[in-house]
């Protein structure tokens, strides 16, 4: 198949990319580089620079069978800050792409979605019949774009698949042996926060409360490793049927405590990583994991890897 990946110069589009790519599509990766980096496209691909706006739509015209959507504004942070910047680019950047898929006659899109779209869920694990109620302008700008997605299902024949998943960490070598990984320049993610702190021996680690119901009093949550991540695209590829919109979450299905994070890369390093406990983070959930019984049913995907190889492969990527 002749695929587009949008953002697949970022850390989960690169990885997806090169799996696409290793499974002998021919693939195409847009990427402004906003967040993304040139070097993570993986050897096989072409790269056009552009965004959704501008490049897009001469790509779709020049010959595509279906989309990979990974191109957002990502910082939940940010978006609290600037809500103008996630509309603009995370909703209106889709459905421009979105009018260009029509135009070019391209009618299939695996879309990269997220967890946030819950907000704060009364019960866990979550589902995908959980109803959404982000709690900021990242959340709502995605489930904005799931919703587009099932009108453009309804009105235009589209089949598009929605995946919406939690933590992603860990790292993956592509055909040519080199590792891709996370390479944020803010880096807002647990594990890679830790690692750094062990490879600078800087510190110390910040846990966000210890008083939580939960088994060891920290925060519980899912993490999902970015090759599992990528496999699970690649089905949801096969898997996309005209004229219908299917939303899958993605994760281990038990999570991990902000501890036992730790512990795991302490193991893992070797290194005895400072830490200090210090107050609960307004809004942090005790617990969020999410049920993947959805898509292991449907499309018969399993997370294939734990936490200490998640931690061992973002390590041996670029923190050691």
């Amino acid at each position: 198949m002749k695929l587009l990946v949008t953002g697949g110069a970022g850390y989960i589009g690169s990885v997806v990319a090169a799996q696409l790519v290793a499974a002998g599509h021919e693939v195409t990766v847009l990427d402004d580089l906003s967040t993304g980096h040139a070097d993570a496209v993986p050897p096989g691909a072409r790269f056009v620079e552009g965004d959704l706006r501008g490049e897009a739509a001469a790509v779709l015209a020049g010959g595509v069978d279906a989309v990979l959507h990974f191109a957002a504004k990502s910082l939940v942070g940010e978006s609290v800050a600037d809500p103008a910047l996630y509309w603009s680019h995370n909703l209106g950047g889709t459905l421009a792409l979105l009018d260009g898929m029509r135009a070019a006659g391209v009618a299939t899109i695996v879309f990269s979605s997220t967890a946030a779209v819950y907000g704060e869920p009364e019960t866990v694990p979550v589902g995908e019949t959980a109803p959404p109620r982000p709690t900021n302008p990242y959340g709502a700008s995605k489930l904005a774009v799931d919703t587009a997605l099932t009108e453009y299902a309804r009105l235009h024949g589209f089949g598009a698949v929605s995946l919406r998943y939690f933590n992603v960490a860990g790292a993956v070598r592509d055909a040519g042996g080199r590792w891709l990984g996370e390479r944020h320049t803010v880096e807002t993610h647990l594990i890679p926060n830790i690692l750094k702190i062990a490879r600078d021996h800087s510190g110390p680690v910040s846990i966000y409360g210890d008083d939580y119901p939960t088994a060891d009093g920290s925060c519980v949550r899912d993490y999902i490793h970015v090759g599992d991540l990528a496999a699970a695209h690649l089905l949801a590829l096969a898997a996309c049927s005209p004229a219908e919109h299917k939303i899958y979450n993605l994760g281990s299905g038990t999570g991990y405590s902000n501890l036992e994070v730790l512990a795991a890369c302490r193991e893992v390093t070797g290194i005895d990583i400072p830490a200090k406990v210090t107050g609960r983070r307004s809004g942090d959930p005790a617990v969020l994991v999410a049920s993947s019984e959805r898509i292991g049913r449907d499309l018969g995907w399993q997370p294939e890897h734990g936490l200490h190889q998640l931690v061992a492969d973002a390590w041996a990527c670029g923190y050691r």
